[in-house]
């Protein structure tokens, strides 16, 4: 034993880690034995007389006795570990020690037990001890089928074991209360899940011997107040109490439930037998709700119901139990002698108090000894629990229609009561304090659930624990703020006048003055950017089990059956907790450990009594604790020393030399401790990184100090520990009392208050941040000691931006003279001689002022930046300078190097304002300087030294010039008032540029300043000051620009030497008339705005779009209020110069709508407009040419109310021309018009067909010469007079044709069209501006090239603004179309292949597809406006002609723009060369995509065989009604033939028709088998031909129709060769019945419109090849239908 005792001062060559050393007591005699490992120690645990290890590699030893291994070896010195060799294979990564068993955790969060398990700690059932470590397994029955739960923490007391899981929830198992399980069957032999904490995110768990403690992260503040409870919904008693103290009542709601439980003489807890307690949500979370000893009494049907108020009955105080009340002087408590309260016999229908016990109780008040006994109380006072008529409350529980009656709350009650015996003055004055109000005045914040009878249920766990949360008397979670010690405090001690008193003086004075608006000193949810990356410190500490020695924190020594939170503890910042034999510790972030519990050996570290609430160890002043540990009677600490290396401390029994464990209750005659002492020791230790401590014995662990490292490491967290003190102590001695001082915010005044409270809230989050920062180092020094976990290191960010926020705030309340108004207010509170603010600055300077002691102090923090630094650059030089980890510290040092240096400047140059604004009224007016003085702005220089002068100033004008950080200030006076600068103007830097002007010209050393609205030029008295100057103006603006000036944390290395010369800011003209008071923001260019941006007019004008040079140019979106109406007058479309210029929308307010093509803000181009009121059908639609605003040119107008469609000439928006005007009543005119009226020479035609063809004078008016033809040919010729349809007056003569007259001689028809307009004059407007857009003035002049160019920019353009405006997008086969035809193709220039030719035609295809192609515009302009002109009223069989006609035209027009972009084409009618290669590839050319060409292409170029398959599909509709309606009557009489020739079977139809016998199909196919054709089968013949000539209306193009003719042809054939030899070949007269007879079966419906407009448009080429005699075969065949005889 000897050999391996050594003192650990002699190992300080050692270079270990890990080293563990063990010793009991604390005398100077006590010399700590080094247990050697082969490897080193992360983590130790202590019993009652054994002690587990956990060394690197995860392996774990065991020391002391073992009573529980078989083996012979049932004892092993501490210096004599032995493996626990059932674990290995097990990576271990924690161990626990109860009191006689052991516990580990592996990595994938199993658990595995050994030692004692009579009472089930071990989780183990059937045994009664476990030999070795055997896993335990701990399964969720809620889920299916139940999954393992990773566990992340063990803890073991005597009989009891707990573990944290992965879900940061608490499982139990083993015997007793301290479980904290819904159960009265012990032992618990499996896991169970501890439920009161379900929904709360448990941090830590602990063990005493029997009892359990929990850390617990707060909640977040619940959104919503809600009223307070009156009553405790368990034990019956008030929640406000009162208390005489002095010549005050005192008021408190510092009620703490007592448990519901009997005690018995043995002081345990007996439960009902049987039962077990009901497991709703309770009406009050102070207690849980258990199982009394149920009364004989209570009625048999209503089980949960009795428990419940047997309960409530059942209401029992400690013998010498404490009531608990705290108050924000100090936490304190006295015991009183209470006996349980018993409900008289007298029933009663309200839960309260009655006369008569007031009575009594104000008796009791006058009664001298009792008023001894009141004096002697502390702060707090007891708290008075009058007694509750339980029985009553049963009662009316349990029969029903009896209620309690609540008139008012029970507070309200109880003061009313009491101030009826004191007389009515005391009255009014309550009523003028209302105690409610004062209490929601004075905390806001506080709510709960009102009075919620008996238990939810069921319900989810997160509400469930928010309705507990808010049913305890105060929230648990510490969101304190400024006011929260006063508000605490009022809404406990708000007092009432005594009998001979009145209200304090000071309270009301405190209810009527203004106050500061709360603000949070600890940040509510912590910095939200830490997120999970720091440890909490909005902790609550929860405990439960037995507490016969106050180790719960209670106030009383009841015990608790499940979970209560310890409410003073919950805004102290608990870190860590630690449970001994009977007492409890917990540690707080600024390394105070609180105590209770026993004391009997002074392991409390303090003397104080009771011993029952949490209070502080005695420590003398400036020792920080950081790591706690805790034995059966003795406390050991471990703290921050006088140097950087730690000092251990112990509180508690001293153990003598050779003597074993002592039990508790035979301590007597052993020395302890009165308040902790340090161990003489610990210094030849090491640097400790943490301590444990168990039964009588004390381990540490230590490192020795390799390469500096662990010393650095341990400096790192003395820093950062003894910085949060510093920030909480001034936090707690500064900013409170100022905050708390009556006449601050008047001192301050609103502004600076503002100001006051920004400061208050950033110095909260950097000391929040401090103090999780400093837990978090903690932390990493008691397990892994290395620095790569170190969040300042991995999220630098988060630090630089809270640091970079605060200096921000300091500096803005020092510029507006802040510090100067709070120094008054301050010497109410630091008097004439502020040594506390002296202490706390680090001031050793005399006579220094209040206001620089206080700038001073808030300055303070950013010291701490440099240490920083220092200390990460120590931790460096611990490493190669080559290493990736010297890098990183390296990396970390430069950026709070850089920040300090930073916030150095930044705090001079809020110093240089502050002095500047002070010597600044004397120069400007008030006005002025109340203007200019902003918060964030900065003096960088001003020219008062007369080094800069505006050039061409006045000679009596004086110029001062001052550069803010955020604007240059333009300040000018007049000689005679020098001293005063009567106007000044300020230019904002965003949107300021700065030029040299060369001095060789003019030697002058000149700036030119560009503004928005002003250029000025300043010249500096040397070449130093200009330089001096430029870089100050350029160095603002950049960081104006980039924010850096105020947020920015660069150290200034990366600055430009200028700004750019384009840039984004916003600026408000001021000058500019036709911007002026509008706001620009966006994009700007050397002054003006250039790019996208955005222009706000005040009168609610709005621009978005781009400009160039200052005005709007390229696409915009403007919005116009209407001044009459409520409505805007929206635009979107392009701009030119300021102006509306090209293709736009205008949305107008009276709910017209014009799309179209503008010029200088007018209508001017093509264009549509749609007029009508707003919520209804446009009543008129115009769609044609625009001048200057006006209709002028070709155009159709649509007058819908009146049913009238013209189609003509305009002239001023007036009817100027030829036109024609059709009616939805079958009115056709067509002639001239003249000042918007039918005036000349013109033809009308009714429905029937009765024509005029005269003069006329007005609409519809006759009036002139003129023959009048009737539907029989009967004739008038002579003057006529009247209007159309209301009769006319006719002079002269009436014809009627001879019956023998040749036809010739009858026919008088009107030829239609010529007085209507010329098809090539309609719309030529549009044509020209896409001739504009190709960059030709006329059509066909302009250069190709140019032309390509032009497609390419417009594509380009169109693409950019679609990607930019996202409720423009294009999908992604129009993007991919788009890029593709971005490219200038090769084809357009050289000779014209069939191979160029196919290329040519598919580009064409494409660019009609895509509208932002200028040929695509055309074509989307021209469908519009032929379907505007034929569709509806312009549906007129009379106006097929001019349509056939206009597409005819439009096919010769848009020729002409293709040849124009692909001159070698050739001309209409011209053919293309045959190719000379491989006739293969000349086959595979002409048949290639037959579908869309002529039937022979290659031979003959025509602009309906290239154009047609794009153009007509789209003016398809409007073209075949048209058809339809001209060719309607021979239609019907064609398709009645059709049906009545149908009727037929194929047979009879085939010998009617005249088919010759041998083309007669003998079988046919059906559903794929031959079927021989008899007398009845019907439809069956030439099927396949028939099917394919019906899809002739599904064609549009005459070529596409023709093919299907032709495939309908090769069909037949195909049929007839089955059955004829193979070399048939047709004749006219053999095929044209057999053709007849497809043509009748195919039921074509239209067929004589079809035919029609393949013979109008069919290309000329092709009439007198073998696709025209196919035509003429189907045109024969409708015609010989039409005329078939069926008889």
């Amino acid at each position: 034993m000897e050999s391996q005792r050594k003192s650990s001062g002699e190992e300080d060559s050692s270079g270990e880690r890990g080293s563990l050393h063990t010793w009991k007591g604390y005398s100077y005699s006590v010399t700590p034995e080094r247990v050697l490992l082969s490897r080193p120690v992360l983590q130790a645990a202590l019993g009652t007389r054994h002690g587990v290890l956990l060394v690197e590699g995860g392996q774990v030893y065991s020391f002391g006795e073992f009573p529980w291994k078989q083996s012979q070896v049932l004892e092993v010195g501490p210096l004599k570990p032995v493996l626990e060799s059932a674990l290995s294979g097990q990576r271990v990564v924690a161990v626990a020690a109860g009191s006689f068993h052991s516990g580990a955790l592996t990595e994938d969060g199993g658990v595995h037990m050994w030692g004692e398990n009579s009472f089930g700690q071990c989780g183990l059932s059937s045994l009664t001890v476990v030999p070795n470590p055997t896993p335990v397994a701990i399964m969720d029955p809620d889920t299916s089928p139940p999954h393992t739960i990773r566990v992340l923490e063990l803890a073991c007391g005597e009989q009891h074991s707990l573990a944290l899981s992965a879900q940061h929830e608490v499982w139990a198992w083993g015997s007793g209360c301290q479980l904290g399980l819904v159960t009265t069957i012990f032992p618990v032999w499996k896991p169970q899940k501890v439920e009161h904490l379900v929904g709360r995110h448990v941090l830590q768990v602990a063990c005493g011997a029997f009892h359990s403690l929990a850390l617990v992260r707060c909640l977040p503040p619940q959104e919503s107040r809600r009223p307070l409870p009156d009553k405790c919904g368990q034990c019956n008693q008030l929640l406000y109490t009162m208390t005489d103290k002095e010549d005050h009542v005192i008021i408190s709601d510092s009620h703490y439930c007592p448990l519901g439980v009997e005690l018995l003489a043995e002081g345990e807890a007996r439960l009902g037998p049987g039962r077990s307690p009901p497991l709703g949500l309770l009406s009050s979370p102070s207690e849980p709700l258990l199982s009394s000893h149920t009364s004989a009494s209570a009625p048999g049907p209503h089980p949960s119901i009795t428990e419940h108020t047997d309960y409530e009955r059942g209401r029992t105080v400690a013998q010498n139990g404490e009531v608990l009340t705290t108050t924000d002087a100090d936490i304190s408590a006295s015991g009183t002698d209470s006996d349980r309260c018993v409900g008289g016999a007298g029933s009663r229908n309200s839960p309260y108090p009655d006369d008569q016990a007031v009575k009594e109780y104000l008796k009791k008040l006058s009664d001298t000894s009792l008023a001894e006994e009141t004096a002697k109380m502390t702060i707090a006072g007891a708290s008075f629990l009058p007694p509750a008529d339980s029985l009553d409350l049963l009662t009316s529980d349990l029969i029903p229609g009896v209620m309690p009656v609540t008139t008012s709350s029970a507070l309200n009650n109880l003061v009313s009561s009491c101030a009826s015996a004191v007389g009515e003055r005391v009255v009014s004055t309550y009523e003028a304090l209302s105690l409610k109000k004062m209490i929601n005045y004075y905390y806001p914040g506080v709510g709960g659930v009102a009075g919620v009878p008996g238990g939810f249920p069921g319900g989810p766990a997160e509400v469930r624990v928010r309705l507990e949360e808010s049913m305890q008397g105060k929230k648990s979670c510490s969101t304190g703020d400024i006011r929260e010690e006063e508000a605490e405090g009022l809404s406990r001690r708000l007092s009432l006048p005594g009998l001979l008193s009145q209200v304090s003086p000071r309270l009301l004075r405190r209810a009527s003055r203004p106050r500061v608006r709360a603000v949070p000193l600890t940040p509510v949810g912590g910095l939200p950017e830490a997120g999970e990356l720091l440890p909490s410190l909005q902790t609550e500490v929860w405990s439960w089990g037995r507490g016969e020695e106050g180790q719960l924190g209670h106030g009383d020594n009841l015990p608790r059956l499940q979970p209560l939170c310890i409410k003073c503890l919950s805004s102290k910042e608990v870190v860590l907790v630690a449970a001994g034999a009977h007492h409890s510790l917990a540690l707080t972030a600024q390394s105070q450990v609180f105590s209770w519990g026993s004391n009997s050996s002074g392991q409390l570290g303090h003397m104080a009594s009771p011993t029952t609430i949490p209070r502080l160890a005695k420590l003398s002043e400036g020792i920080r604790v950081w790591d706690v540990g805790a034995g059966a009677q003795h406390t050991l600490l471990l703290a921050d020393g006088d140097c950087y290396q730690p000092i251990l401390y112990y509180s508690g029994q001293q153990v003598r030399e050779g003597v074993q464990d002592t039990p508790q209750d035979q301590t007597e005659g052993y020395s302890y401790t009165q308040q902790p002492v340090l161990l003489p020791f610990c210094m030849n230790l090491g640097y400790v990184s943490g301590v444990f401590a168990g039964g009588q014995s004390c381990v540490a662990l230590a490192d020795r100090n390799a390469m500096g490292f662990i010393a650095s490491l341990h400096e790192l967290a003395t820093a950062e520990r003894k910085f949060y003190c510093k920030l909480s102590s001034v936090k707690n001695h500064i900013l409170r009392p100022l905050l708390d001082l009556e006449s601050l915010s008047t001192a301050l005044g609103p502004a600076s208050t503002v100001l006051l409270r920004s400061l208050v809230r950033c110095y909260s989050r950097l000391c929040h941040l401090t103090g999780q920062h400093s837990a978090s180092i903690t932390s990493n020094l008691r397990r892994r000691r290395e620095f790569k976990s170190l969040v300042m290191l991995e999220h630098a960010s988060i630090f630089l931006d809270t640091y970079n926020e605060y200096c921000c705030s300091v500096g803005n309340f020092l510029v507006m003279g802040g510090f100067q108004a709070l120094a008054k207010p301050s010497l109410e509170f630091f008097g004439k001689c502020p040594e506390l603010l002296q202490r706390l600055a680090e001031s050793s300077e005399e006579n220094i002022p209040l206001s620089d002691l206080l700038v001073t102090l808030f300055y303070l923090p950013m010291r701490h930046l440099h240490e920083y630094g220092r200390l990460l650059l120590k931790l460096g030089t611990c490493f190669e300078v080559s290493s990736v980890d010297y890098q990183k510290l390296q990396d970390g040092c430069s950026k709070f190097e850089a920040l300090a240096l930073h916030l150095k400047r930044r705090r001079k140059e809020a110093e240089y304002t502050y002095h500047f604004w002070k010597s600044f009224p004397g120069k400007m007016t008030v006005s002025g300087l109340d203007s200019l003085r902003k918060p964030r702005r900065r003096l960088i220089c001003e020219s008062s030294n007369k080094a800069l002068t505006l050039q061409n100033s006045g000679r009596f004008s004086v110029n001062w010039f001052i550069l803010f950080n955020d604007a240059l200030v333009h300040a000018q006076g007049v000689v005679p008032y020098k001293s005063l600068f009567s106007t000044h103007h300020v230019f904002p830097l965003a949107t300021l540029w700065v030029e040299p002007i060369p001095e060789e010209n003019t030697g002058l050393h000149g700036l030119k300043l560009i503004s928005p609205e002003e250029t000025f030029t300043l010249l500096a008295c040397s070449s130093m000051e200009k330089a001096k100057w430029l870089r100050s103006i350029n160095q603002a603006v950049d960081q104006a620009m980039t924010g850096a000036g105020q947020s920015g944390s660069g150290s200034g290395a990366g600055q430009r030497a200028e700004p750019p010369i384009s840039r984004t800011a916003s600026y408000t003209f001021y000058k500019d008339s036709r911007l002026k008071e509008a706001t620009y923001e966006g994009r700007w260019l050397a002054g003006k705005p250039n790019g996208r941006g955005v222009v706000k007019w005040l009168d609610g004008r709005i621009y978005t779009g781009t400009f160039k040079n200052g005005l709007e140019d390229g696409f915009g979106d403007y919005v116009m209020p209407s001044k009459t109406l409520n409505l805007n007058d929206h635009y979107q479309g392009h701009w030119k110069e300021g102006k509306m210029h090209g293709i736009g929308t205008y949305k107008y307010a009276t709910g017209e709508l014009y799309e179209g093509s503008f010029q200088d803000n007018m209508r001017h181009g093509h264009g549509m407009l749609r007029s009508g009121t707003l919520n209804s059908s446009s009543p008129s639609v115009f769609i044609g040419q625009w001048v200057h605003d006006k209709k002028t040119g070709y155009g159709v107008f649509d007058d819908i109310t009146r049913g009238e469609k013209y189609m003509g000439m305009w002239q001023d928006d007036q009817r100027q021309g030829t036109g024609v005007i059709v009616t939805q009543f079958g009115l056709y005119y067509e002639g001239a018009f003249n000042n918007n009226k039918m005036q000349g020479t013109g033809v009308l035609l009714s429905e029937d067909n009765t024509t005029y063809e005269g003069e006329f004078s007005e609409d519809w008016t006759l009036n002139g010469k003129g023959v009048l033809t009737m539907p029989n040919g009967d004739y008038f010729e002579g003057s006529f007079t009247g209007e159309w349809g209301s009769g006319l007056k006719v002079t002269g003569s009436f014809f009627k044709p001879n019956l023998y007259d040749s036809d010739g001689d009858k026919g008088r028809a009107v030829k239609l069209g010529r007085l209507a307009v010329p098809p090539e004059e309609k719309w030529r407007v549009v044509f020209e501006e896409c001739w504009m857009r190709l960059g030709c003035e006329a059509p066909g002049q302009g250069e190709n090239q140019r032309a390509w160019e032009n497609i390419a920019v417009a594509l380009t353009t169109s693409r950019r603004q679609h990607r930019d405006s996202p409720e423009m997008n294009l999908s992604r086969t129009q993007n991919r179309m788009l890029e593709s035809l971005e490219f200038i193709p090769q084809q357009h220039v050289g000779p014209v292949t069939m191979e160029k030719y196919d290329s040519i035609r598919r580009y064409l295809i494409k660019a009609c597809d895509m509208p932002l192609h200028p040929l695509g515009r055309l074509m989307e302009t021209l469908v519009a406006v032929y379907r505007m002109t034929y569709v509806g009223v312009g549906a007129n069989r009379r106006l097929l002609l001019q349509a056939v006609n206009e597409i005819m035209s439009y096919l010769a027009r848009i020729f002409q723009l293709v040849r124009f972009l692909f001159p070698d084409l050739p001309e209409e009618g011209g053919a293309i060369p045959e190719p000379s290669s491989d006739p293969q590839d000349k086959k595979d050319s002409n048949c290639a995509d037959t579908k869309l060409e002529s039937p022979k292409p290659g031979r003959v170029v025509s602009s309906s065989a290239l154009l047609l398959p794009v153009l007509l599909p789209r003016l398809y509709p409007p073209l075949f009604t048209l058809y339809a309606l001209e060719k309607e009557k021979e239609d019907d009489v064609y398709w009645e033939c059709v049906l009545r020739l149908n009727k037929q079977p194929d047979v009879a139809l085939l010998a009617f028709l005249g088919v010759q016998h041998k083309f007669w199909p003998v079988s046919v196919p059906v559903l794929g088998e031959k079927t021989e054709v008899v007398s009845s089968t019907k439809d069956a013949c030439f099927a396949s031909a028939t099917e394919t000539l019906q899809q002739i209306s599904t064609t549009f193009t005459p070529s596409d129709k023709l093919q299907v003719i032709q495939l309908t042809f090769e069909e037949i054939t195909k049929e007839v060769m089955s059955s004829l030899e193979d070399n048939f070949l047709w004749s006219m007269d053999d095929l044209f019945p057999v053709f007849l007879y497809v043509v009748l079966r195919a039921r074509i419906r239209n067929l004589g419109s079809e035919v029609s407009l393949i013979e109008d448009l069919m290309d000329p080429c092709v009439q007198h090849g073998e696709h025209g005699i196919m035509f003429t075969t189907l045109k024969a065949c409708y015609y010989q239908i039409q005329h078939e005889k069926t008889t």
